[in-house]
């Protein structure tokens, strides 16, 4: 799944005419380079969600799409809207609504649309099944104003807050936007969500980039919670639930929500280094 329904105000005026999926880095969409990332890992299915623009950010998907196909690795993934007409859900809510389009049997890897980054996502995707774990986070070591703590069973908490008993050595690392989740950890973030009180979990509207409808699909729940995934995962941590951090320093890495940041990872793109 791709995040891409945040309102990019940190960008405009640049987003007040466009999403800031569709802002160009080295001459292609952020989400284009995303799309690209992801195929080349072997997905087999990409849910991207919108809220503002969505119409565009399905018309991208429908012209990006056969560009994916081909070659050796087959077909190339289907892409899959999930809308957000009412606001954005944030991360956690996000989730759950594009919920029922995921094969309820896979893990599920989540990557931020404004980060660019040439991680290793195989190798992020194997660390997640070995571990056993509900969600795996690529971390590093980089400056950041929200660093999280872990110890040898996981996510301990934020930086200096640790939730529950430490065991084993501390790190201080940041999140880069990048994860692997467990299909079991949809009904505990369920659970977990704000105003939903074990109701079914949150429906959303898909359309295929065929531009076919799936028959009968819902138009979601309109009071779905807006959460951060990230304040589940410190929840889930205090209980002593397995959220793992799978260490990337060294791979190149870009987050384009700032014009400065937007300018250096377009430099980056210009030099080759994503």
């Amino acid at each position: 799944m791709v995040f891409a329904a945040g309102l990019g105000t940190r960008l405009r005026p640049l987003t007040d005419r466009l999403p800031k999926a569709l802002v160009e880095v080295g001459g292609e969409p952020a989400l284009g380079r995303v799309l690209r990332r992801l195929a080349a890992a072997g997905a087999g299915r990409i849910v991207v969600n919108a809220h503002p623009f969505a119409d565009r950010i399905e018309a991208y998907l429908r012209e990006v799409s056969p560009s994916l196909r081909g070659g050796s690795r087959g077909p190339g993934p289907l892409l899959l809207l999930s809308r957000e007409p009412e606001r954005p859900l944030e991360t956690g809510g996000g989730l759950l609504r594009a919920a029922p389009l995921f094969q309820a049997d896979r893990p599920i890897l989540l990557h931020n649309v404004d980060v660019l980054t040439d991680l290793d996502l195989g190798e992020l995707l194997e660390a997640h099944v070995r571990s056993g774990a509900l969600a795996t986070l690529a971390v590093h070591e980089r400056a950041s104003t929200r660093r999280l703590l872990f110890d040898e069973r996981g996510l301990l908490g934020r930086e200096d807050e640790p939730l529950r008993e430490v065991s084993g050595a501390l790190r201080t690392l940041a999140f880069s936007g990048v994860q692997v989740v467990s299909p079991g950890l949809l009904a505990r973030l369920h659970a977990l969500a704000p105003g939903l009180s074990g109701a079914p979990a949150t429906r959303g509207r898909a359309d295929l980039e065929t531009g076919a409808r799936p028959g009968g699909a819902p138009e979601g729940e309109p009071n779905a919670p807006a959460f951060s995934i990230m304040d589940a995962y410190l929840a889930l941590a205090a209980r002593g639930e397995p959220i793992m951090g799978h260490d990337v320093t060294g791979a190149a890495w870009f987050e384009i929500g700032t014009p400065e940041r937007l300018e250096e990872a377009r430099r980056a793109a210009a030099s080759g280094a994503i």
